[in-house]
């Protein structure tokens, strides 16, 4: 076997007794549930405190129960279903989109495989279960929360919920595939599909360091998946009053609200998985204590870096406006899948000259060349494209009429809409005055006519 692929050993998983299996189970919900009203709690603060605002500061000490109030206000309202909605869709929708969150934390590592910590006398790992394809189960299972979005738009029979179900499922699919490309670089780097052997193979160096292209790919592309600002059109309250979640309250509402905040979690375990170390201390702490990434020790870790990144959420929405859906297909087809495929490429290409036990030298001798004949041929390209376009002669084609079809149409690439007649401003209009609009023969004699009399002598 080549020494870059891992080696991959799972028989320490699946050997806990029922009832160790019911605790972990229960501790994954509950830190996840612990996390999300942490969560809230610290978006509304951190962006009170970026917006010169005082934030929530009633509840609990310092407003740190405001979620837990939220929640509860949330149960006691009144559950309205409307009338015109597919009711057996209507309410599964909300349990689709809740359900698939929790199931993907499962097999996130919270410390090494090693059986390293005991609890109750039994030795066991930190990690609820492993798979040999872990990383596709996570993909799997986030895809299928999607449907919970797509099926609560149509069944809420409303155009505007309709509208936003819709964005979303274009949106999963547009960036569900730049994220899978992502996913596959670490997959040939580490050579398992294991998180726990990922994590393990990042002993050395944290792939955010090896596939720096791959991770902020993840960062967006993870940023989309869970309609985030500022790529939360499905929900757009500017153009589709609250999106697919319009037609929704009280525990309904609280569950997409809860499914959105789990997810957030979920998809930040995953990128300290697969590109910051995981549950391994960071740099600095880890050179001088060798017991850093042994014990209970691991946890902080994981957990510091998973609040880190949810904070890096909060302060996308802080800061970035929402773009427009346009912008937001564009960005994901024409840049992050064609960006993600090239350096999928140049991963694999690299993986393989490892594995053949290629130089350093070498391998970058090759990727050099393959840029510059990359360069060249997109050179050439413009060139023959820019020739192209200069022999062509223009057609001739009709203005554009967007009342055409009988209804405004907005005009395609390449049209322009004909100019608006307007008004002139009002200190370039003529003035109407009481000798008569001829008066030329006070411009004759040198005088002025602005706002004055026509003279007869």
């Amino acid at each position: 076997m080549s020494p870059y692929l891992a080696a991959e050993d799972l028989s320490m998983f699946g050997r806990d007794p029922w009832w160790l299996i019911a605790i972990k189970a229960v501790f994954c919900f509950a830190f996840l549930m612990v996390t999300v009203l942490l969560s809230i709690v610290m978006e509304r603060k951190v962006v009170a405190w970026m917006q010169l605002r005082v934030g929530p500061n009633r509840h609990g000490p310092w407003g740190m129960l405001q979620s837990l109030a939220d929640g509860v206000k949330l149960m006691l309202k009144e559950d309205v279903v409307v009338k015109r909605a597919d009711k057996a869709v209507y309410v599964l929708a909300p349990i689709v989109a809740a359900i698939p969150a929790f199931m993907a934390f499962a097999v996130i590592p919270f410390g090494p495989a090693g059986n390293e910590i005991s609890i109750f006398g039994q030795r066991t790992t930190m990690q609820l279960t492993d798979l040999p394809i872990a990383a596709l189960y996570i993909l799997a299972v986030a895809s299928v929360g999607i449907y919970g979005i797509v099926l609560a738009g149509w069944s809420s029979g409303s155009t505007y919920p309709l509208l936003g179900g819709l964005r979303s499922c274009a949106q999963m699919i547009s960036y569900e595939i730049a994220m899978g490309a992502a996913f596959a670089s670490v997959f040939l780097y580490s050579g398992s599909m294991s998180t726990s052997t990922i994590v393990e193979a990042q002993a050395d160096r944290w792939y955010v360091l090896l596939l720096p292209v791959s991770f902020l790919i993840y960062i967006v592309t993870m940023v989309g998946e869970v309609n985030r600002a500022p790529f939360d059109m499905p929900e757009s309250e500017g153009d589709l009053v609250g999106g697919f979640n319009t037609e929704y309250s009280s525990i309904k509402f609280a569950m997409f609200m809860l499914a959105e905040y789990i997810n957030m979690v979920t998809v930040s375990a995953v990128a300290v998985t697969l590109f910051l170390g995981g549950w391994r201390a960071p740099w600095p702490v880890s050179t001088f204590w060798e017991g850093a990434n042994h014990g209970w020790w691991p946890m902080l870790w994981f957990t510091g870096k998973l609040l880190s990144l949810l904070f890096c959420f909060v302060w996308l929405r802080g800061t970035l406006p929402r773009v427009r859906y346009d912008q937001l297909m564009k960005l994901g087809w024409k840049v992050l899948i064609p960006v993600s495929l090239v350096w999928l490429m140049a991963v694999a290409t690299v993986r393989a000259l490892r594995n053949e036990n290629y130089a350093f030298a070498d391998i970058a001798l090759y990727i050099a060349g393959g840029v510059l004949v990359l360069l060249l041929l997109s050179f050439v390209a413009d060139m023959f494209r820019g020739r192209g376009d200069e022999s062509g002669q223009p057609a001739d084609q009709p203005p554009f009429d967007p009342m055409a079809g009988g209804f405004p149409v907005p005009p395609l690439p390449g049209q322009e809409l004909p100019p608006v007649p307007r008004r002139r401003p009002r200190h370039e209009r003529e003035l109407v005055v009481s000798g008569g609009p001829d008066t030329h023969s006070d411009e004759s004699q040198g005088g002025s006519t602005d706002g004055k009399e026509a003279s007869d002598g």
